[in-house]
């Protein structure tokens, strides 16, 4: 009986070691399925077509032209830093704000609750956060500060910085969570105040996780589609100020890609774009990868 038994705890044990395997390497099988196709149907255009110095320093997004169509996707990338920009500036205090609090100050059923509302917002869609940005914002913004038009970058940084808080203050929080309360009990043993064990003990010592919370929120506001294509006017130019409009690369993609015919140039300009915008985004990623592993060796 024992041993019909240690053998079907064997046989489960082996089950479950498969079942998580094939999950583990199915993401990467994905990610990887997911460049090649996209690298496909973008080769004959970077092969016949592409021309790296109007694709990367031109403005002249011109596409469906008859007679002398351009590929210039400058003003799409200044376009999407610039509102990834602002968000960050949004984003950034207020989420290492809310993580302090949470993490630091807030104890029992206070940080629990605050918890749940900041998860809570991860799941709002981004359609509703653009619907946000194009009917509230855009009016309040041309109420506030006399513009013409309140789809812009101001607009756009503002909902992609709410949209990505809510991931940088989970991960912040837990960069701070992991740090060894020694550390904060050797600190206040010295005389240090509350807020002088933050700064000057629990920030630096959690600053990779830190840094990989902002690198996370960089890379989940660049690659944002619907909030983008409603909130920033989807005007091709580079901004001058925060009330100019602009138009990112994924909007661009979103809004161009149903009529583009397959097979042109145009579509295939569409996925490299898509190209550099996974490039961009898996090196963010990567990059904040690396910060969190070099926070959890320490």
């Amino acid at each position: 009986m024992e041993a019909d038994q240690l053998g079907f705890d064997w046989f489960v044990d082996k089950a479950f070691q498969v079942i998580f395997f094939i999950g583990g390497i199915s993401a990467i099988v994905f990610i990887f399925g997911i460049f090649i196709f996209v690298a496909s149907e973008g080769l004959d255009f970077l092969l016949n077509e592409f021309n790296a110095a109007e694709f990367f320093l031109s403005q002249r997004w011109m596409p469906t032209s008859i007679n002398n169509p351009t590929f210039g996707a400058l003003a799409l990338l200044i376009g999407t830093a610039s509102v990834t920009g602002l968000a960050m500036l949004v984003a950034v205090p207020f989420s290492l704000g809310a993580a302090i609090y949470i993490g630091e100050f807030a104890t029992g059923k206070t940080r629990e609750v605050l918890k749940v509302l900041v998860e809570l917002l991860a799941v709002i869609p981004s359609v509703v956060w653009g619907f946000i940005g194009l009917s509230i914002m855009n009016p309040l913004i041309i109420q506030l500060f006399d513009v013409s038009i309140g789809l812009n970058v101001l607009n756009a940084g503002i909902i992609l910085g709410l949209m990505a808080a809510p991931i940088m203050t989970t991960i912040a929080e837990d960069a701070m969570k992991a740090v060894p309360d020694t550390y904060r009990e050797a600190a206040e043993a010295m005389g240090a105040t509350r807020w002088q064990v933050i700064y000057k003990v629990v920030i630096p010592a959690g600053k990779n996780g830190l840094i990989a919370a902002v690198l996370l929120g960089i890379g989940r506001a660049f690659g944002e589609t619907m909030a983008v294509l409603m909130a920033t006017g989807h005007a091709i130019n580079i901004p001058t100020s925060v009330f100019d409009s602009v138009r990112a690369l994924t909007a661009t993609i979103a809004a161009e890609l149903g009529e583009a015919p397959v097979g042109s140039d145009h579509y295939g300009a569409l996925f490299t774009l898509g190209i550099v915008l996974f490039i961009i985004t898996f090196l963010i990623n990567l990059t904040a990868d690396l910060f969190i592993r070099g926070a959890r060796e320490r």
